[in-house]
């Protein structure tokens, strides 16, 4: 069954980081419908499809100023 997810759903999961307009991985997930497992799985079985500017890595000072952004991000989580 298809569902429609608001632009207010969508808007309030991006993040400026780097400049950059971004959605954490677990996020997209969420919005596919699986697993942040096996959307990181797809992505690395379809690298060569994949933008280079697609994904990166945040460091630790990235991962700590999201989490004192959000309630929700949990320790381990958003640090693909």
């Amino acid at each position: 069954m298809n569902s429609i997810i608001s632009a207010e759903l969508i808007e309030r999961k991006i993040y400026l980081i780097r400049g950059h307009k971004v959605m954490l991985d677990r996020d997209l997930a969420d919005l596919y419908g699986v697993t942040t497992k096996v959307l990181l799985q797809a992505v690395k079985r379809n690298l060569k499809r994949v933008p280079s500017d697609f994904m990166f890595l945040l460091d630790y000072q990235e991962v700590a100023a999201l989490r004192s952004q959000t309630v929700t991000l949990k320790k381990g989580r958003g640090e693909h």
